[in-house]
């Protein structure tokens, strides 16, 4: 039989994810959705973190709302996760300014005040967030750990 008449073989299926994989993708997801949903339901916090050189900082408080619940939720499909993980990243580093903002003014957002030393620690957990985001989201392919 000539090679283009034998049949096709089928596809070797991927590999599934590691299960640690799938449950911090849906943690992130979760938290994104969650901190989204805030900046709806208490959106002070948040606007009092924006720099001042930046126009209407509750538009862009409920804008940055709308790209964390979407990133969220588009984690948890499929066809979607590798878009939401590059559009959590985009966000990241687009809101790193007001984590800046807040650390530089030592801006309390809550009722308990927080020495400025956390909110210069916190600063690099943005790189964890992207790197987390990019794992479960942007290398999330079929053959891929």
């Amino acid at each position: 039989m000539a090679p283009a008449d034998r049949p096709a073989e089928p596809a070797t299926p991927a590999p599934p994810e590691s299960r640690v994989k799938v449950v911090l993708r849906i943690v992130l997801a979760l938290a994104m959705m969650g901190v989204g949903i805030l900046h709806f339901v208490s959106p002070e916090p948040f606007v009092r973190i924006v720099p001042a050189a930046l126009p209407a900082p509750l538009a862009l408080v409920y804008v940055s709302g709308v790209a964390e619940i979407a990133g969220g939720v588009g984690l948890l499909i499929p066809r979607l996760r590798r878009a939401a993980g590059i559009g959590l990243i985009a966000l990241y580093i687009a809101v790193f300014p007001a984590n800046i903002n807040m650390a530089i003014h030592e801006i309390q957002v809550g009722d308990d005040p927080v020495p400025a030393w956390a909110s210069w620690a916190r600063l690099p957990f943005q790189l964890v967030f992207i790197a987390w985001a990019y794992w479960v989201g942007v290398r999330s392919r079929p053959g891929r750990v």
